[in-house]
C-alpha cells in the first residue's frame, strides 16, 4: 500500500511536466513571432479567434434559415391558393345493334374547378356500309351535373360514318366554380361522363343523308376550338 502511494505523486508530477513543457515552449515562441501567435490563437481560441468564427457561422445559418423561411412562405402561399380539382372519368358504350367501335381516348383527367379541359372520343364504323347512330350522355353524380358544362358536340343528333370510316371527336368542358358554394356539391371531387351510341334504324333515305357527317363535323369542331377566342358551352341539367 505504501509503495503504491509513493509512486502515485511521482507519476502525477511526470504527467504535469509533460503537459506543461509544450505549452511553455509554444508560449516562448509565440512571444517572439506574430505569425506563430496567430496560429496559437487559431488552435486554442485564445484572444477570441474561435468565437469570431462561430459568429460568422451563426450569420450563415441565419441567412440559410431566412432563405428557407422565405421559400417556405412561398410554398405555403401557393398551397393556400390551390384550386380544387375534380377527376372526371370518361365512359363509352355502344348498343349491341350498332357495329361501331367507340371509346374515350383517355380514362380520366384532373380538371381544376373553373378551368377548361379538352379530351377526345373515338368512333369507327366496322362495316362496309354507311351507318347512322345517335348518342346520349349523362353525368354522375347527378347532383353535380348542373355544374358540368361542355361544348355542343356529337350527342342528341344523328351522326353517320361511311364504310370503315373513323372519327376523332374533340370535347371541351369545365366545372362551374359555383359548385364549391353549393353545400350539396362542395365536396364532390369525382364525376363520370358517360356516352352511349345507338343505331338509328328505319330511317328514310333523305333522313340518312341529312345525318351529320361525324368525321367532317368533328374536324370542324376541332378547327373552331383552335381558332375561337370564345367558346360557347352548354349544360343540360337544370339547377333546382
Amino acid at each position: 500500500m505504501k509503495d503504491h502511494d509513493k509512486k502515485r505523486p511521482r507519476s502525477n508530477r511526470r504527467v504535469l511536466a509533460l503537459t506543461l513543457a509544450p505549452l511553455l515552449v509554444m508560449g516562448g515562441l509565440v512571444a517572439y513571432s506574430p505569425t506563430l501567435y496567430q496560429m496559437f490563437c487559431d488552435l486554442t481560441g485564445f484572444g477570441g479567434t474561435v468565437q469570431a468564427a462561430s459568429e460568422e457561422k451563426t450569420e450563415t445559418q441565419e441567412e440559410t434559415q431566412t432563405a428557407r423561411a422565405t421559400e417556405g412562405d412561398g410554398t405555403q402561399s401557393t398551397a393556400d391558393g390551390d384550386v380544387p380539382t375534380v377527376r372526371i372519368t370518361f365512359d363509352a358504350n355502344v348498343d349491341s345493334a350498332l357495329p361501331w367501335t367507340f371509346r374515350a381516348e383517355q380514362r380520366d383527367v384532373e380538371v381544376p374547378v373553373g378551368e377548361t379541359a379538352k379530351v377526345y372520343y373515338y368512333a369507327e364504323n366496322n362495316t362496309d356500309e354507311t351507318v347512322v347512330a345517335r348518342a346520349t350522355f349523362n353525368v354522375t353524380p347527378y347532383k353535380a351535373a348542373p355544374y358540368f358544362f361542355k361544348i355542343e358536340c356529337f350527342c342528341f343528333t344523328e351522326e353517320k360514318l361511311g364504310p370503315g370510316e373513323s372519327a376523332r371527336m374533340p370535347l371541351q368542358l369545365y366545372i362551374d366554380e359555383e359548385m364549391l358554394a353549393d353545400t350539396n356539391t362542395e365536396m364532390v371531387r369525382d364525376m363520370t361522363l358517360s356516352y352511349t351510341f345507338y343505331r338509328q334504324e328505319d330511317l328514310s333515305r333523305e333522313e340518312a343523308e341529312a345525318a351529320r357527317d361525324l368525321k367532317a363535323g368533328s374536324q370542324r369542331v376541332e378547327d373552331r376550338l383552335d381558332q375561337a377566342e370564345e367558346v360557347e358551352y352548354r349544360n343540360d341539367a337544370p339547377r333546382q
